[in-house]
C-alpha cells in the first residue's frame, strides 16, 4: 500500500519479532493485554490474518476507539518532539531521508482488535511520519479474538 502527497511511504507488513519489545515490557500496554487476555502466543497465531487498513488522522479506526493512539498533533509535540534524544532521532532519520529521497519504504505500523477496542501496538513514530506530511498512513490491523 503507498501513501502519498508530494512524498509517498510505501508500507510494508511489519514484522512482529521486531516488536516484542511493545508487548513484553511496554508498560502502558499490558493492562489492555491484560483485560483482553492477550498473550504472545495468541498474538503470533492471530498476526497472519491481519490486513493493511489506512487509517486518517484520528483516534478511531473503523469506528473502534484505539488507546494510545495519540492521534493530534498537539500530542506529537508533547511525546515526540519533546522526547528522549534516542526516540526523537529515531523519527528525525525518517524524515530526513523521506524529505531526500521523496519516498521510503517502512514497516506498517500494528494495531490489535480485540473486542470493542483497540491499541496502538507499534509504529507511533510512522505515523506521526505520515500524518505530519499529510498522508494517510496503512497499518497493520490483527484481530486478537477473546
Amino acid at each position: 500500500m503507498k501513501s502519498t502527497s508530494s512524498l509517498a511511504i510505501d508500507w510494508n507488513r511489519p514484522d512482529l519479532a521486531e516488536e516484542e519489545w511493545e508487548f513484553s515490557r511496554h508498560p502502558d500496554k499490558q493492562p489492555f493485554y491484560a483485560r483482553h487476555g492477550v498473550t504472545w502466543e495468541r498474538l503470533l497465531a492471530a498476526f497472519d490474518g491481519g490486513r493493511l487498513v489506512p487509517w486518517p488522522r484520528s483516534d478511531q479506526l473503523d469506528g473502534l476507539p484505539v488507546r494510545l493512539a495519540y492521534h493530534s498533533y498537539d500530542d506529537y509535540l508533547t511525546y515526540l518532539s519533546r522526547a528522549k534524544r534516542g526516540y526523537r532521532m529515531n523519527y528525525r532519520r525518517m524524515e530526513e531521508a523521506l524529505q531526500r529521497d521523496g519516498s521510503i519504504t517502512l514497516p506498517a505500523p500494528i494495531v490489535l482488535k480485540c473486542g470493542d477496542e483497540a491499541l496502538l501496538f507499534s509504529g507511533w513514530r510512522r505515523l506521526c511520519l505520515a500524518w505530519n506530511c499529510g498522508m494517510e498512513p496503512y497499518v497493520w490491523v490483527v484481530t486478537v479474538e477473546g
